[in-house]
């Protein structure tokens, strides 16, 4: 009789629990992520809808400037973020559902300007740089001795270049495009100067390391059946 209340008291826990809205964050990063009327939406977002769906969870996606939402992610149980680069430093800081993205970035600056002039990594040291902070690219290029003018997010990056207060960012030349669209520049305001092979990377739907594994597990297999069905959006 116990075993029989047990059981129905586990199928019941879980149940509710994949009932239960599970915080979903990110950034801003059209095409990907964008807000419209209030909702996260984009085809990258979407493909995170798919897979939540099919594990029969609801998502609570929420959108804040990188730091924050990293901070989150980082401290707060049963919340996902994506697209989070997968770097050895993160490894063990949160469970890895899937590659939801895919990352080839380089320095980015104002067509404009004839004077920037990168063929290498280390030539683009002499420039003022703004990058996000706990971003992998920003991490990345700590490392190899690079200071940087740190911001919230992404779009802050591209106001300080766009205001001229910044002679580079850090960008994918996709992401690059469509943040020039979003941000309503004329053609060819920005120029995409050179690629950075470090900062070339796949990136994530991952998990606080505090999650119940039952969710983990589901939304890991719901990642494949989805990449199975529809395929990756980066790959599309």
């Amino acid at each position: 009789m116990k075993y029989i209340l047990y059981s129905l008291l586990f199928t019941c826990s879980v149940y509710i629990q994949a009932k239960d809205t599970l915080l979903v964050v990110t950034e801003l990063a059209p095409p990907n992520q964008v807000l419209i009327k209030g909702e996260v939406a984009g085809e990258g977002t979407q493909f995170i809808r798919d897979i939540f769906a099919e594990a029969d969870l609801a998502p609570n996606i929420q959108m804040y400037p990188w730091a924050r939402a990293y901070k989150i992610a980082d401290e707060l149980k049963n919340t996902f973020i994506y697209s989070l680069a997968r770097t050895v430093e993160r490894e063990n800081k949160f469970y890895w559902i899937g590659p939801v993205g895919r990352f080839e970035l380089g320095f980015i600056g104002l067509s404009e300007r004839n004077d920037l002039i990168i063929n290498n990594t280390e030539q683009a040291k002499v420039y003022k740089i703004a990058m996000q902070r706990n971003d992998f690219s920003t991490q990345t290029l700590s490392k190899l001795g690079f200071e940087a003018v740190l911001t919230s997010d992404i779009q802050k990056s591209y106001s300080l270049l766009l205001a001229k207060k910044v002679d580079l960012i850090v960008d994918d030349p996709l992401y690059m495009q469509q943040m020039s669209d979003y941000l309503k520049l004329k053609p060819a305001h920005l120029r995409f100067i050179y690629k950075i092979d470090e900062l070339t990377i796949d990136a994530y739907l991952a998990a606080n390391k505090k999650t119940d594994m039952r969710l983990v597990e589901a939304l890991q297999a719901a990642f494949l059946k989805v990449k199975k069905d529809k395929g990756l959006p980066y790959e599309r």
